[in-house]
């Protein structure tokens, strides 16, 4: 097994969407976050998307000397965290407007700490789904002693079945290949204990499918990993689980090093942000409560994705297990 960063050279343009009205403390504390990544990276402009007339007040208020690489995108009507995530893939919204945004080709990425619920169904119906992929998966990168860890699903999917984990092993593989430059990735599934056969139904037919199938990148699957594997790194590269249970650890991780006086560190490796697999586009989703340098930390890692055209690289490394996917087919399933 070997890691490394991806190779230095130079970076070509990137154009990010942001939500401006992504997080707890939206629009102040996201346009300093934009402002920040701006002033980091030369290459990188910006469409803050947010409702009319916020959306220009803030373009206006911009520094002289980054204002000519922010464009404000007004929207009709606004998402918040309480509203029912659906709305969030309606027309007229501003989280589907920035998703639009993508699937024009107008913006390279999309990046919110808002509702994730609302940014998965907009990014479903607006972008489409990878071939196989009946759920996307948030895909969050973890430190951990021996190297950081790719735990998939943290919240996109809490109702995840066998094929929807089966799928999320075959993407966290690819993922770990093509932007962890990780030859052979080891991938595990979370689980009560390593011996075989531990789990509930649903692991141990996860695990009987796992064996079955050829995972990309070289990768293998090394069985049941604990959660305390998941911050060693030792045992897995890929940990896999659904939603639910990937959500309650990863905020229970954020919980323990908090207590402890740290933090989860944004940096190169580690990005404040989880990256959503399974869509065609690149979507980065930061927590809620997300500060300033979390929220530049976000714009860069969505920023790094589309330079080395993550999306793409991981859709053409993905097997089969094929399912009905594409805008038509997931706007009748997420809006019923």
């Amino acid at each position: 097994m070997t890691r490394s960063l991806p190779a230095p050279g130079a970076r070509r343009a990137a154009r990010i969407a942001v939500d401006l009205l992504g997080g707890d403390d939206s629009p102040a504390v996201v346009v300093d976050g934009a402002l920040r990544a701006l002033r980091a990276d030369p290459d990188l402009s910006l469409l803050l998307v947010g409702p009319d007339p916020v959306a220009g007040e803030f373009h206006a208020a911009l520094p002289a000397d980054v204002r000519d690489r922010v464009v404000a995108h007004a929207a009709a009507v606004a998402v918040g965290m309480d509203d029912d995530p659906v709305r969030g893939a309606r027309p007229g919204t501003h989280v589907r407007a920035a998703i639009d945004l993508l699937a024009r080709g107008e913006a390279d990425a999309f990046v919110s700490a808002g509702s994730s619920g609302a940014t998965v169904a907009a990014a479903v119906v607006g972008l489409g789904r990878l071939p196989g992929v009946r759920h996307p998966a948030l895909a969050a990168v973890i430190p951990a002693t021996a190297g950081p860890v790719l735990l998939l699903d943290v919240g996109a999917n809490p109702d995840a079945g066998v094929e929807d984990l089966v799928r999320y092993a075959i993407l966290g593989a690819a993922y770990a290949n093509v932007m962890g430059r990780i030859d052979a990735p080891r991938v595990g599934l979370l689980s009560v204990g390593t011996e075989p056969g531990k789990g509930d139904r649903l692991r141990r037919r996860v695990t009987e499918r796992l064996d079955a199938v050829e995972l990309p990148g070289r990768a293998t699957h090394v069985g049941n990993v604990e959660g305390h594997d998941v911050t060693r790194g030792a045992a897995a590269d890929v940990v896999i689980t659904d939603g639910f249970t990937g959500n309650v650890l990863l905020k229970g991780m954020e919980g323990a090093i908090s207590l402890a006086g740290g933090d989860f560190p944004p940096d190169e490796l580690v990005p404040r942000a989880a990256v959503l697999l399974g869509v065609a586009g690149t979507v980065v989703i930061c927590h809620g409560a997300a500060d300033a340098p979390e929220l530049c930390s976000g714009v860069a890692y969505a920023a790094r994705l589309v330079r080395a055209d993550a999306c793409a690289r991981v859709a053409a490394v993905t097997g089969p297990l094929q399912s009905p996917a594409g805008p038509a087919g997931a706007a009748q399933e997420v809006l019923q």
